[in-house]
């Protein structure tokens, strides 16, 4: 299992693969117990995505990815990978969607949890009054994304 850093506009993103596909994307340059610090073909392949992602030139991304967690973080994480580009919903809403109308504050834990930043899209997740809730890079961070997605027409 591979890990490498990079600088981007929020900050340092640790990408890590383990075997064929992405299995992590921290804020920080924190290393994990089993990780060694090695840029390989796939983790350098997403630091392209991340590039274009940064440029406005991409709104998604194309990449093989690993994520391991409960099945009620696995459905949160699948219903984040759905919210379009450019729009956010509510953490509310979230928990609809995966059926559990209830469970607002169980998303918020998932979204907590999320091992994929920015690609598992959790920076679109809000609170229902429209304030920020929450983001493991901090708010700073996901105003911008949510910034740069908004304003993507005006980048291109």
């Amino acid at each position: 299992m591979y890990i490498y850093f990079y600088k981007y506009p929020i900050g340092t993103l640790g990408i890590a693969e383990s075997g064929n596909a992405i299995c992590r994307i921290c804020f920080g340059k924190d290393t994990f117990s089993g990780y060694t610090v090695k840029e390989t073909p796939l983790i350098n392949k997403t630091a392209g995505q991340f590039n274009e992602y940064f440029a406005g030139k991409r709104t998604e991304f194309d990449l093989p990815l690993e994520y391991d967690g409960t099945d009620f973080q696995r459905s949160v994480w699948n219903a984040l990978l759905a919210i379009p580009f450019g729009e956010t919903q509510s953490y509310k809403e979230v928990a609809e969607s995966v059926g559990s109308p209830r469970a607002c504050r169980a998303v918020g834990m998932a979204n907590h949890r999320n091992p994929l930043a920015v690609i598992v899209p959790c920076h679109r997740v809000v609170e229902h009054g429209g304030g920020l809730g929450g983001y493991a890079g901090g708010l700073d961070a996901k105003r911008y994304l949510l910034d740069l997605e908004k304003n993507y027409n005006t980048i291109k």
